[in-house]
């Protein structure tokens, strides 16, 4: 791909859709050779210098994905490496996979998930390179902002979702305040229990549960073994309702 420093956006824009949409669209055959040729040269570095994150990644992909077009369509993409605690918001229309680590996703409502690369399922390559925004940047990584003690909040910039992510200590209790629509908690690890304002007595809160709460309702949360009790819970955007 050929650009020049004074292409404007949408001729870089015009050109990364007609780049990734030919890689997409291409032969069994030619992405076959592609990535063959691809790992050989990849190899050959190795032994010369230490290769880059993106370069590893590619040669990790082929390993678990061999000849598949997802191997290269990788270089177009972010290699981003979260740590505990930090999270990234990926807007419509926008391409990902998740790689590798455990991870808790929230998403809005949709009727649709377009597949293109590293899966064995159905791939709609068409449908993907017509609806994707081509849009260039880092995603921008939050880390939450502390709400109460124990608890932090990751907020996108849309109104559909938020997270708050709770780590009640051993032996602990948090209280988390009424918001003002419904929400969804989940239970990642540890032993507790859990009571809502309405309930007379808590009810058993281990990993893997899932409970309901209403909107306008206090939540008591105790860990009652010896490790933390880490629960994650999703609800509608604060901004929706201010």
């Amino acid at each position: 791909m050929n650009m020049k420093e004074d292409d404007g956006v949408s001729e870089v824009k015009s050109s990364l859709q007609s780049a990734f949409a030919k890689l997409m669209t291409a032969s069994k055959d030619m992405v076959s050779e592609a990535v063959a040729k691809l790992i050989s040269r990849l190899n050959t570095k190795s032994k010369i210098r230490t290769l880059t994150d993106k370069e590893q990644l590619v040669l990790s992909l082929e390993r678990q994905y061999q000849d598949d077009v997802g191997v290269i369509a990788a270089l177009f993409f972010n290699y981003v490496k979260l740590s505990p605690g930090e999270a990234l918001y990926i807007g419509a229309n926008e391409p990902h996979a998740y790689l590798s680590g455990e991870c808790i996703e929230c998403m809005a409502t949709s009727d649709n998930v377009v597949r293109a690369g590293l899966t064995p399922k159905y791939r709609d390559v068409q449908t993907l390179c017509s609806m994707l925004t081509y849009k260039q940047g880092f995603p921008e990584i939050l880390r939450g902002v502390p709400v109460q003690p124990h608890v932090r909040r990751y907020t996108p910039p849309f109104n559909e979702f938020e997270v708050d992510w709770c780590l009640v200590p051993p032996g602990g209790l948090v209280v988390i305040s009424p918001v003002p629509g419904p929400s969804i908690f989940l239970v990642i690890t540890g032993e507790g229990e859990i009571q809502l304002d309405f309930m007379s007595d808590g009810e058993k809160a281990e990993e893997g549960d899932v409970f309901f709460v209403p909107a306008y309702t206090e939540v008591k949360i105790s860990a009652c073994g010896p490790e933390s009790v880490q629960l994650y819970r999703a609800g509608v955007n604060s901004r929706f309702f201010s």
